[in-house]
């Protein structure tokens, strides 16, 4: 059976202080079938606490987002830096562990300088994938948008040099890329038997449109639900989809609404396919 998670990315974010202490508050007021955990940095040094917080809240966590900076680390020219992506990574799978959470989303590369040293990031991987294997974590790369090349070819490329590596569908960061038909594609299959976890979210611009990467409710985009989860339907998939869709606004406060509204349409698309 299909499961419908929350990321906490939705809830928490720069407006209310990233206090992670907002989700004792939001669990009763969603209906999702658990959550997400986004990592942000600025909790580094509180991580023994934020682990007995999450331990305690009546809410699982099966899925963690690594921090988003840890792939623009390892993609430095510097030795330091790239090994305090590694040290970085460790403190997420502990953090991961320690909450039962089972599967790791990672933006291998990220930020500004994105995939300009993609090969410094494929080289981290195996390192990586070790790391998150000994805390019983399967490690999945996102598809995120690209500034040089694009995300199916980098995932291709991580292939032939790990042929066990797991990926992360997106339908936003896809949608960005013009790449959301390419799971439609058999002779892609070599790839898409790798996926195995998506997460779902709209997007209102066209190819490489950056000032339009705001993620979006679902419904407010141009993204063609339809097929995707007809797909979805075709080949059995039965796991986790994370809904990720910014949901508080500039005072911090939360859109639990909508938020739940767009969980149910999810829900209804699974239904049909």
């Amino acid at each position: 059976m299909n499961a419908v998670l929350c990321s906490t990315g939705c809830l928490i974010g720069r407006p209310n202080g990233r206090n992670f202490r907002l989700l004792e508050t939001c669990i009763d007021r969603l209906i999702c079938d658990g959550f997400e955990f986004m990592v942000y940095e600025d909790w580094y040094a509180c991580m023994p606490e934020l682990a007995d917080y999450l331990k305690r809240l009546p809410a699982a966590f099966p899925t963690l987002h690594c921090e988003k900076k840890i792939g623009e680390k390892l993609s430095s020219e510097q030795y330091e830096e790239r090994e305090e992506g590694f040290a970085c990574f460790l403190k997420n799978c502990e953090l991961a562990e320690a909450i039962g959470s089972l599967r790791l989303v990672l933006h291998l590369w990220n930020g500004m300088v994105s995939d300009s040293h993609i090969e410094r990031n494929l080289e981290a991987f195996g390192r990586l994938f070790e790391t998150a294997r000994a805390h019983g974590l399967e490690l999945t790369v996102e598809n995120v948008v690209c500034n040089h090349a694009d995300p199916w070819s980098h995932w291709n490329a991580l292939l032939k040099e790990y042929p066990d590596a797991s990926f992360t569908f997106d339908t936003k960061m896809a949608a960005f890329h013009g790449q959301l038909e390419l799971l439609y594609e058999p002779e892609n299959e070599p790839v898409l038997q790798h996926i195995h976890h998506f997460h779902v979210n709209d997007y209102g611009g066209g190819y490489k449109d950056w000032s339009h990467l705001k993620t979006l409710h679902i419904g407010s985009g141009n993204v063609e639900f339809a097929p995707f989860f007809s797909y979805l339907g075709e080949q059995g998939y039965k796991g986790y989809l994370t809904l990720e869709e910014t949901s508080f606004a500039a005072d911090g406060t939360i859109d639990f609404e909508t938020l739940n509204q767009s969980i149910r349409t999810v829900r209804s698309y699974l239904e049909q396919a």
